[in-house]
């Protein structure tokens, strides 16, 4: 019986672990005072579609897939806007956000 208990709790440990691995969430809201124009966008869809998690563009109550180029284009969101990512390497995400965010979506204007 012990032996069967184990192997339930296990089991079941496992399974909360894989549940907050998938459930992490992050997020990050752009400042670029241009908005995302085409050039910022295709850099934002380019650095999203490496990731596996879910991620969101949301804009004045719309949602769009951040990996959808013509969902971001067609968003046309300005400062104020909210990426929001959930998966397991959410947390990644968004930081390679970040790091484009600092580095103008690598544009040069």
């Amino acid at each position: 019986m012990d032996e069967k208990i184990r192997s339930v709790t296990f089991a079941f440990t496992l399974w909360c672990y894989f549940m907050i691995k998938q459930k992490i969430k992050s997020s990050f809201v752009v400042v670029n005072e241009k908005g995302l124009h085409t050039r910022p966008s295709t850099e934002l869809v380019k650095c999203t579609s490496s990731f596996k998690a879910h991620v969101n563009l949301i804009y004045q109550n719309l949602t769009v897939n951040a990996k959808s180029l013509l969902g971001v284009l067609m968003l046309a969101a300005s400062r104020g806007a909210k990426v929001e990512a959930e998966g397991e390497d959410a947390e990644e995400l968004i930081n390679s956000l970040l790091h484009l965010a600092r580095n103008k979506f690598n544009v040069k204007y």
